[in-house]
C-alpha cells in the first residue's frame, strides 16, 4: 500500500476541512476575520513535503521544504496577531483532521504499515510546529527590538517635556513606572539568553513573557501618544479642517469599528440618529475622535446592559449627541474633576481599569472646545453615565 498516493488524493479535502475547523474553533479568535487563503497559508507546501516523505523520495529536500514553509507560517501568524495557544490549536486540529479523513484508508494496511505511516505523519507535523514556533518567537523579538527603539525616541521627547514642566509630568512618571519596569526586566532576560546563544527551554513560558513585554510596551506607547496629543492641543498646534460632514454616517462607522469590543462583553450598541442634522460644517476627524473616545469609554466601563448613542437637532444653529451607558457610574465628588489630565478616581473605589491613562476625557474636553462645543456629564453610581455634547451646526476654521 502506497499511502503517499492516498494522502495526495485527499490533500485538498483535508485542507478545506482544516480551514473550516479553524474558523469554527472559538479559541482561535485571530482567524475570525481572515480569508480562506490567509488561514491556509503555507500548509499545502507542508503537505507536498509530507507526501514525499511518506513515499521515501528526496527526503532531505522535503525536510528543507517543511522547514521553509513552517518558518513562513510562523512569521505570518505573528503578523496576523495570533498568540501561541492559537497556533498550537491549529496544528492540533490539522493532525486530527488528517487522521479522521484517512482513517478508513489507514485501516486497510497492515499493523506495521499503520504504525509506520502514523509515526511519519506525526514526525512531519512535530517538525513543522517546532519551526513555526521558532520563527514566531523570532518575529516577536524583532517587534520587541522595534518597540524598544520607538520607546527610546519617545523617551527623549518626554525628557524634553518633563524638563519644561516638571510638576505636570511628575504624575506621568508614576504612570510609566510599572510597564517600563516590566519591559526593562524581560528585555534584559531575552538579551542575556541571546548573548549566550543557548537553546531556549520552556518555549510556551518564554512566549508568554514576550507577549507580556509587548502588551506593556503597547500600553506605554498609547500613554505617551496621548500625552503628546494633549500637549499639541494645549500648545495650540491643532489646525481645524472644516468641511461638510454626515453625522449619521460618521456615528455608524465608529460603532462598526467598536462593535467587536462590545461583543466581547455581550453589550448592545443602540444608535438613535433619526433626528440629527443631515449635514454639519465641522472638522470630521476631530469629531470622530470625540465620538470614538466617549463610546469606547462607555464600553470599557460597562459590564452588562447597553450603550446608547443619541444625536438630535436642538435648533437651527445647534445640535447635540449623547453617549449613555449602564456602567459603573461616577460619584458626584469625582464628576467635577473627571476632565482633568491624569485625574482618576481613587483605587479603592475601583472605578477605573488598570490600563487607564487618565487622559482620554481630558483630550475629549479639549477637542470639544476646539470645535466650539460644550460637554456635560450626568452620572449615578451603579446605574450609569451620560455624556452630552452640544455643537454649532456650522463652525468657522
Amino acid at each position: 500500500m502506497d499511502f503517499s498516493l492516498v494522502l495526495a488524493e485527499n490533500t485538498n479535502n483535508i485542507i478545506e476541512k482544516w480551514v473550516a475547523a479553524v474558523r469554527q474553533d472559538r479559541l482561535i479568535e485571530s482567524a475570525d476575520d481572515l480569508s480562506y487563503t490567509a488561514i491556509k497559508n503555507h500548509i499545502p507546501d507542508i503537505f507536498k513535503a509530507m507526501i514525499n516523505v511518506l513515499a521515501e523520495t528526496q527526503v532531505s529536500d522535503d525536510i528543507k521544504s517543511i522547514l521553509t514553509a513552517s518558518w513562513q507560517h510562523g512569521l505570518l501568524r505573528a503578523e496576523q496577531g495570533f498568540d501561541p495557544t492559537e497556533i498550537a490549536r491549529e496544528y492540533r486540529l490539522l493532525r486530527t483532521v488528517i487522521f479522521d479523513t484517512l482513517e478508513a484508508d489507514l485501516l486497510q494496511g497492515t499493523p506495521a504499515e499503520i504504525v509506520r505511516y502514523m509515526r511519519l505523519i506525526d514526525a512531519v507535523i512535530d517538525e513543522a510546529i517546532a519551526r513555526c514556533f521558532k520563527s514566531y518567537v523570532d518575529e516577536r523579538l524583532r517587534e520587541l527590538k522595534h518597540l524598544h527603539l520607538s520607546l527610546t525616541l519617545h523617551n527623549e521627547e518626554l525628557t524634553r517635556l518633563i524638563n519644561a514642566n516638571q510638576d505636570t509630568f511628575s504624575q506621568l512618571a508614576h504612570e510609566l513606572k510599572h510597564p517600563l519596569t516590566s519591559i526593562i526586566g524581560y528585555s534584559d532576560l531575552f538579551l542575556r539568553q541571546q548573548r549566550r546563544n543557548s537553546s531556549i527551554k520552556d518555549t510556551y513560558t518564554n512566549l508568554e513573557h514576550i507577549e507580556r513585554v509587548l502588551r506593556n510596551g503597547r500600553h506605554l506607547l498609547r500613554l505617551i501618544n496621548d500625552v503628546l496629543e494633549l500637549s499639541r492641543y494645549d500648545a495650540g498646534k491643532v489646525q481645524l479642517q472644516v468641511a461638510p460632514t454626515n453625522i449619521q454616517e460618521l456615528v455608524i462607522n465608529v460603532c462598526e469599528m467598536l462593535e467587536p469590543l462590545a461583543e466581547e462583553k455581550e453589550l448592545q450598541i443602540i444608535v438613535d440618529c433619526d433626528r440629527c442634522p443631515q449635514e454639519v460644517l465641522t472638522d470630521e476627524f476631530q469629531l470622530q475622535q470625540i465620538i470614538t473616545n466617549l463610546v469606547s469609554n462607555a464600553i470599557r466601563y460597562t459590564e452588562s446592559g447597553n450603550v446608547r448613542i443619541i444625536c438630535q437637532t436642538l435648533d437651527e444653529n445647534n445640535w447635540s449627541f449623547a453617549v449613555a451607558d449602564t456602567g459603573i457610574g461616577i460619584a458626584p465628588e469625582n464628576q467635577a474633576r473627571i476632565f482633568e489630565p491624569y485625574y482618576r478616581v481613587s483605587k479603592n473605589a475601583r472605578s477605573y481599569l488598570p490600563d487607564s491613562t487618565g487622559l482620554g476625557l481630558a483630550i475629549v474636553s479639549r477637542l470639544v472646545k476646539l470645535l466650539h462645543g460644550e460637554i456635560n456629564l450626568q452620572s449615578q453610581l451603579g446605574i450609569g453615565s451620560t455624556f452630552t455634547v452640544t455643537f454649532p451646526v456650522e463652525i468657522n476654521s
